[in-house]
């Protein structure tokens, strides 16, 4: 067996070989231009009644429901990973957010966390999100990487457990995925989401695999909307789900409308940029209306 000392002798051996990769790496994607999403959304626009939504790039899109305005893992900067002073050492955005300053957005009565993982609960955004107006929901074991005291409240959630936020009732649904943040806290929580008011219900997905969990948000209401991600499956199928396997989520939560997010904004995986929207099109066929948003920056309400 490998003594400490010379584990740690040939983990710095490795770390001296690869660093110079790495920061060549580095100053090629600092170089590189961040493309712009060709569509804007106005969302100071929308009425405070009915159902609204834009995709803001990857999984953060901002809803409106009959007046009560949420956003889900909220990531705004062009680069998302560990802060060091100005640099951020992680990966950089293919297409750049559609929204990404306070004074763009309405008021954000509450933010919406799947997991802690650095492209979904980035820290930089959400210290520009703090408000006390707005009311933070999270998965279990997260809240101590917030600045709690600079939010209305802060709410952990795991499976099956519910709070209520203004109008809505938020209830937290079991996915297939995982939350470690780093690899020492493997025990942080990792949810998708039902969002319920008295006149819609929509469901967040999250992160996650293929999985029947999305069963538990039937009821006699019909769920008006799944954002479901659809990307970063070509090599990781067993924490990612295909878009095939998104539709087939969607349709067990029995969801009128799907909002595919996950994908067109980060290099996470092998598969081609256009890929997954394209999947899950050719998977809806004849239903592919109900695939609402393809595109950075789109935006969609309810029909009436």
């Amino acid at each position: 067996m490998q003594t400490r000392a010379a584990h740690w002798r040939s983990a710095t051996a490795y770390v001296r070989t690869q660093a110079p990769i790495f920061w060549e790496r580095y100053k090629r994607e600092r170089r590189r231009q961040v493309v712009r999403p060709a569509h804007i959304p106005c969302p100071k626009a929308w009425p405070d009644t009915g159902l609204h939504a834009a995709w803001l790039g990857h999984s953060t899109a901002l809803i409106k429901v009959d007046g009560f305005t949420f956003v889900t893992d909220p990531v705004f900067g062009d680069w998302c990973g560990f802060n060091f002073g100005r640099v951020t050492l992680g990966i950089k955005r293919l297409t750049g957010p559609a929204l990404n300053h306070p004074e763009q957005l309405p008021h954000i009565d509450m933010i919406l966390l799947s997991h802690a993982h650095l492209d979904h609960f980035d820290k930089p955004t959400l210290r520009l999100l703090e408000d006390r107006g707005t009311t933070v929901v999270t998965a279990k074991g997260t809240r101590d990487l917030l600045r709690c005291r600079r939010y209305r409240s802060v709410h952990e959630l795991g499976w099956g457990e519910e709070t209520r936020v203004g109008p809505l009732t938020v209830r937290g649904i079991r996915v297939n995925h995982w939350g470690a943040r780093v690899r020492t806290d493997a025990w942080r929580g990792y949810n998708g989401y039902l969002i319920e008011t008295d006149r819609h219900r929509i469901v967040f997905g999250g992160d996650t695999a293929l999985t029947d969990s999305f069963r538990t948000a039937r009821s006699s209401k019909p769920v008006d909307l799944a954002i479901m991600p659809i990307g970063a499956y070509n090599p990781w199928i067993h924490v990612h789900c295909t878009p095939e396997q998104a539709w087939r989520m969607a349709e067990d939560c029995r969801s009128g409308f799907i909002l595919p997010v996950h994908h067109q904004t980060f290099r996470l995986s092998s598969e081609p940029f256009h890929e997954p929207i394209e999947r899950i099109l050719d998977c809806a066929g004849a239903d592919a209306d109900r695939v609402v948003i393809t595109r950075v920056g789109q935006e969609w309400s309810l029909p009436r």
